[in-house]
């Protein structure tokens, strides 16, 4: 291996703004990283997420459509109708 093209790992303290904290290796130099989020306080980690289903875009897609194939049976009856009537 070439020398000297490597970055050095130093020994890293992550704090995170909910208060944990966790050692780590990286190539930051300062040796301390704050973050705004961690694995302790991240929706999705602590089971906490809410999952909000407002009609996806295949249920958007089947509404839609399915008024356009009903106007045209509409239409059908009626034509069925007036001729029924004459």
């Amino acid at each position: 291996m070439k020398k000297d093209i490597h970055p050095d790992y130093v020994v890293t303290d992550v704090t995170c703004t909910c208060g944990a904290q966790f050692t780590t290796r990286s190539t930051s130099k300062g040796g301390s990283i704050r973050t705004d989020v961690c694995s302790q306080c991240h929706p999705f980690y602590t089971g906490k997420q809410k999952i909000l289903d407002t009609g996806g875009r295949v249920a958007r897609f089947q509404a839609r459509y399915a008024k356009k194939a009903a106007a045209p049976a509409e239409a059908d009856a009626d034509a069925n109708a007036n001729a029924d009537a004459k």
